[in-house]
């Protein structure tokens, strides 16, 4: 007892020290424990993987293969440790030869599209900016038909995910993220997703897969890393200081739009079967005496294009890929446009729910569908459009929805979750 009073009666006099030990001693064991957590995730994951690298095939098929796209930089260049560390074991054991492409620069991965060979599968590692130059070189191919049938993994290593919230369940480890990432491009469930193509007059065609951002909000989400010094003030005080220098801070654009498509049913794969050789004679013998009589092709009706003239504080473009599984009628994208009366205070409560998930729209907001529109900008706006989170410069455009141009691998549990809230 005299021994325990001795040691609180100097954990007493040295509080100081007793005290940086104390957090010292929690930090470390929360590091630790961390650590520990994250070789369990890549222990189970390498387990399961393995049962994939056990599976029998047949003697004339080969391995498979896959094409992996890796941005080291992403994650302020970490990608290339996250990935060597909690996705490649996994690809090796699960039996996949993969080629591993490392960029170098920004907008490499638009060019190395050009010269890739055909693959099983093609792996986008990294994050949105990433994703958007892989699937903008790839549709700029002369042979995209038939490229854009191989199916994409995304591993998410970068700072900014979108799509990864549609194709895997989130969580708060990102080697769980990663690990059930490359788990899911194992397992091969697959859904389709649409593409934005948005082309200038003068400019190659960009695609993107979430959305088109233009307006106020965007351009002050821009610089909020510049208030780092204020904290948790720091989203607050870039959109007071934008409300300072600029106001109303409204932008004038003509939207000229096509009014959405039937989506046609979703039919499983069917094969007919062969008819019986006699048949087949029967048949081609009539061909030959009474060949069939080509139609005239049908002339394309024109398209009818509607005109709208909107005031926005904020024009938001958006897919339907945040649910992919969703049973849809049409055929189209959303059409977002936010209301041109906020007071300063409205706009910056707004402006913070935005910073953290642009596609949140107010009560107020005009919404329209269109499978295709045009954007008349004002002349040397000097502004800038966000194309999946990376930013280009704004200009008139043609937006055209591609239904269901891509295929991705997605996870079950995901798809599950995606049913039972649209039910």
């Amino acid at each position: 007892m005299a021994r325990v009073v001795k040691v609180f009666r100097t954990l007493r006099t040295h509080w100081k020290k007793s005290t940086f030990a104390v957090c010292v001693l929690s930090y470390g064991s929360h590091w630790l424990y961390g650590r520990h957590c994250d070789n369990v995730l890549r222990r189970e994951a390498c387990l399961e993987a393995r049962e994939f690298g056990r599976q029998i095939i047949a003697p004339n098929e080969g391995l498979k293969k896959a094409t992996v796209i890796l941005n080291p930089a992403a994650c302020n260049g970490k990608a290339n440790s996250l990935f060597e560390k909690n996705a490649a074991p996994i690809l090796h054991l699960a039996g996949i030869e993969i080629t591993i492409v490392k960029m170098d620069y920004e907008g490499q991965a638009k060019k190395l599209m050009d010269l890739m060979e055909q693959t099983d599968m093609l792996i986008v590692a990294g994050g949105d900016g990433t994703l958007q130059e892989v699937v903008t070189g790839l549709l700029r191919r002369s042979d995209q038909d038939s490229f854009s049938r191989t199916p994409i993994g995304f591993i998410p290593l970068g700072s900014q995910n979108a799509l990864s919230a549609s194709l895997y369940i989130r969580s708060d480890s990102k080697v769980k993220d990663i690990t059930s990432a490359t788990l899911s491009i194992l397992k091969g469930e697959t859904v389709p997703l649409d593409v934005l193509q948005i082309k200038a007059e003068t400019e190659k065609p960009v695609y993107g897969l979430m959305s088109l951002r233009w307006g106020a909000f965007r351009d002050v989400s821009a610089t909020v890393s510049k208030y780092w010094y204020l904290g948790p003030l720091k989203t607050i005080a870039a959109h007071w200081f934008h409300t300072l220098r600029e106001w109303p801070l409204l932008h004038d654009v003509t939207v000229n739009y096509l009014a959405p498509t039937l989506r046609p049913p979703d039919l499983p794969p069917y094969k007919p079967p062969r008819p019986n050789l006699l048949h087949r004679i029967i048949r081609r013998l009539k061909n030959y005496w009474n060949p069939p009589l080509e139609e005239p092709p049908k002339a394309e009706e024109p398209e009818q294009w509607e005109e709208t003239k909107l005031s926005s504080v904020e024009l938001f473009i958006q897919t339907h890929n945040k649910n992919p599984v969703e049973r849809r009628i049409n055929d189209s994208m959303m059409i977002c446009a936010e209301s041109d009366n906020f007071t300063v205070g409205e706009f910056i409560t707004v402006g913070k729910q935005k910073h953290n998930d642009p596609s949140v729209l107010t009560t107020n907001s005009t919404k329209m569908e269109a499978s295709a529109c045009r954007l008349q900008l004002p002349q040397d706006t000097g502004s800038f459009f966000n194309i999946d989170n990376e930013e280009y410069e704004a200009m008139p455009v043609e937006i055209r929805l591609l239904p269901r141009k891509l295929n991705f691998f997605m996870s079950a549990e995901r798809r599950q979750e995606l049913l039972s809230h649209t039910q």
